[in-house]
């Protein structure tokens, strides 16, 4: 609960939103060996020696890149996913000691002051699109959308002025994870199942209902890649 309004003045916070995915245009990919810069990013790529729990065929090397380039975006933006689900199960146990509403408020206030010391400063560096994919995750962790936490634990007003203000800067805090039908999301769990299976992030199952294998089976071989860039 707390971790969700980290999860709001993160997302709410205009300085989240200033910080730009791109520094060139979408098409241009440029190319030094083994070094590739993409939308502002250098990555370093042996390509041809990644693993991943289902082999992946691209139709051509810049949807690959671009695969590679959003990897970097969920593997920074999941750990922050992760904790929030951590920290608001432990909240939610806590909170069920006070019978006072008074109490609850003020145990909700301390902890919200602890999370924006804590965490305000990391969050205000991730970019749009690493922004827009931890409101996705969240949802994917907790079952519920930033939109919906922030007027459960704040006020319904509040929820509408940031997500209004959200909206400003090309994010919506009522997005939800379904990579049954989009493309960014479906992508984003088999970046996941990639990470899980090689242990690069800790696992944490979701809570939302849907068959990842059988999503899977319905996709071609060849992935389709779906350029998603927020400037």
């Amino acid at each position: 609960m707390k971790r969700l309004f980290v999860i709001s003045l993160l997302l709410l916070n205009a300085g989240i939103y200033a910080q730009n995915d791109s520094l060139l245009t979408p098409s241009k990919v440029i190319e030094f060996g083994d070094y590739y810069i993409f939308e502002g990013d250098t990555l370093v790529l042996q390509l041809d020696e990644v693993s991943l729990p289902t082999r992946l065929l691209f139709k051509n090397k810049k949807d690959r890149i671009y695969f590679f380039w959003l990897r970097k975006k969920v593997h920074k933006a999941y750990p922050y996913a992760k904790l929030a689900q951590e920290r608001l199960t432990v909240i939610n146990k806590n909170l069920e000691k006070y019978d006072n509403k008074r109490l609850k408020k003020k145990y909700i206030r301390r902890m919200q002051k602890y999370f924006e010391e804590e965490y305000s400063n990391q969050l205000k560096n991730l970019t749009r699109t690493e922004g827009r994919i931890l409101t996705k995750l969240i949802h994917r962790q907790m079952g519920i959308t930033v939109y919906d936490m922030i007027k459960k634990y704040r006020s319904g007003w509040s929820a509408y002025w940031n997500n209004t203000t959200a909206k400003l800067f090309k994010l919506d805090l009522k997005d939800t994870y379904e990579p049954g039908i989009d493309n960014e999301d479906y992508l984003t769990e088999l970046i996941l199942e990639k990470a899980f299976y090689e242990g690069t992030l800790e696992p944490q199952s979701t809570v939302l209902d849907f068959d990842f294998d059988a999503i899977k089976t319905e996709h071609s071989k060849r992935l389709d890649v779906e350029y998603r860039i927020d400037w």
